[in-house]
């Protein structure tokens, strides 16, 4: 029988961005106590502000910035994992992120695919946090990265992302990974039984979340005034 879990909310957040029900039946990553199972892939300040994802993964296509990780970080009420480079920003700079990271409260680091064992190594040593290595095919040479130091690697294959957590798997039975889930709830259970342990989620666009509520204004304005003539 399972337990009663009350729940608390108001009414000024019901429209919170909620991660898929299926995302519970990953075992999670315990990381300082906490069990981590849906991550919220966004940099989204609004959108991280108004979720009920376990964490947050904060990763995108331009160089690292602290004023980005900086802003991420004071409005997440939710554990960040930050990203810091490794792709086009490489050595000093990516360590510097990743001090700066640790310093304002990420839980963890995460490097870009292409990131040199060098500045993985540079990296493991002078943060304290768990630094997380992109892996993008099931052809990722990770083995040196793991012995540089990297404890969680982090799966975006695309289509064969559930095929890549599963070749991973077989090879490190227990490497924490966190994958993409895919648009789906089929696809993100396939990913959770191929071995994923936590899953990453894109949410809907704030433009997609909006174009939602103005549906509804417009519904609720239509109502009212047939009500009334």
């Amino acid at each position: 029988m399972e337990s009663f879990v009350p729940e608390i909310s108001s009414a000024l957040r019901q429209d919170i961005v909620k991660v898929p029900e299926v995302i519970k039946k990953a075992s999670g990553i315990r990381l300082f106590g906490k069990k981590i199972k849906s991550i919220l892939f966004s940099t989204d300040i609004a959108v991280i502000h108004n979720t009920n994802a376990d964490a947050v993964i904060a990763v995108y296509p331009f160089t690292p910035h602290p004023a980005i990780t900086k802003s991420i970080i004071e409005s997440a009420n939710i554990p960040v994992f930050s990203g810091v480079g490794g792709g086009l920003t490489q050595g000093q700079r990516c360590v510097y992120m990743s001090l700066f990271a640790e310093a304002q409260g990420s839980l963890g680091v995460v490097l870009n695919a292409p990131t040199p064992v060098q500045t993985v190594k540079s990296v493991c040593k002078v943060v304290d946090i768990p630094v997380i290595s992109t892996v993008t095919s099931r052809y990722s040479d990770i083995e040196e990265k793991l012995a540089a130091g990297v404890k969680i690697i982090n799966i975006s294959a695309g289509k064969d992302t559930a095929d890549t957590v599963r070749y991973f798997r077989t090879k490190y039975p227990e490497l924490p990974i966190i994958a993409t889930g895919g648009p789906t709830e089929k696809e993100i259970l396939t990913t959770i039984e191929a071995g994923a342990n936590a899953i990453s989620y894109t949410p809907p666009t704030n433009g997609e979340l909006f174009s939602v509520k103005m549906k509804k204004y417009r519904e609720s304005e239509k109502e009212q005034y047939d009500s009334e003539h």
